[in-house]
């Protein structure tokens, strides 16, 4: 879908519209996120590593050694949720031997997307600190694209951490941000068409050879269709996955799973 057949902006990000029971699934994503934090023992909660009130993250340690760190952005669309809903996502990379970190972030309006992202950068850097080994990124929507951008070739990561990042998963990301300001959130998220196309992963060139894997949803809404095969297109590294019959909202179920392919992308070597 080009941008130049769409007429409502509004509809064609809108993903709970379209998704029968969508509010069931943000009620259950913060009641299993909870139940799983109560129940995880291995675990430091709440580690500050910024400024701002919601700059900080959640690590879940895996009950052997940890093979290395994954870290999960999520989504939202910049204005909403924290880390409190996605614990239980770690599940998948906690069984495979991964240590899991998942940050929060401060939110538009309050912060514009180019502060996220540096926020993001910052989350990034004080978890490869304090966990060993290799390092794989994932997001969730707007998670995909503060994830992609970790790598892109204004990148705020050192050389030390980049040489760590070995795969990326962009789950339904958000990789070009120039139609979002045709959208009615513009008015929280202030995009202007400079910072639009700065803050846009496919408009750039990675700063590193590293795998990435723009995953999506096949019943999802074509506008992320679309984004997800942009990135691909862009970015030499980067290939195109779809999921048949996955929603925005379940498309990240597989994370739960040691053995979904989800994570088994994720985890691949």
């Amino acid at each position: 879908m080009s941008e130049m057949t769409i007429t409502d902006w509004d509809d064609a990000y809108s993903n709970a519209a379209y998704i029968p029971g969508a509010d069931d699934f943000i009620v259950r994503w913060a009641q299993d996120a909870e139940a799983f934090r109560k129940s995880w023992v291995e675990k430091d909660l709440d580690v500050v590593y910024g400024e701002g009130d919601r700059q900080r993250f959640d690590v879940f340690r895996p009950e052997r050694k940890s093979k290395g760190l994954v870290v999960f952005v999520h989504g939202g669309y910049w204005l909403r949720f924290d880390k409190s809903s996605w614990s239980h996502f770690s599940s998948g990379c906690l069984a495979k031997g991964w240590t899991v970190c998942m940050p929060s972030y401060e939110l538009a309006p309050d912060a514009r997307i180019t502060d996220i992202t540096r926020q993001i950068s910052v989350a990034v850097t004080k978890a490869a600190a304090r966990v060993a080994g290799p390092i794989r990124l994932a997001g969730h929507s707007a998670g995909g694209h503060l994830v992609t951008r970790m790598i892109c070739e204004d990148t705020r990561l050192s050389e030390d951490v980049l040489a760590r990042i070995e795969r990326i998963v962009s789950i339904s990301g958000l990789h070009d941000l120039r139609p979002l300001r045709n959208t009615v959130m513009n008015k929280s998220l202030q995009l202007s068409e400079e910072e639009a196309v700065a803050e846009s992963a496919a408009l750039m060139k990675p700063a590193i050879d590293c795998p990435v894997v723009a995953w999506v949803g096949g019943a999802e809404r074509p506008e992320f269709l679309r984004q997800s095969k942009l990135l691909a297109d862009a970015w030499p590294t980067a290939t195109y996955r779809e999921d048949p019959d996955r929603h925005h909202f379940d498309v990240i179920d597989g994370l739960k799973k040691p053995d979904s392919e989800l994570t088994e992308t994720l985890l691949a070597s």
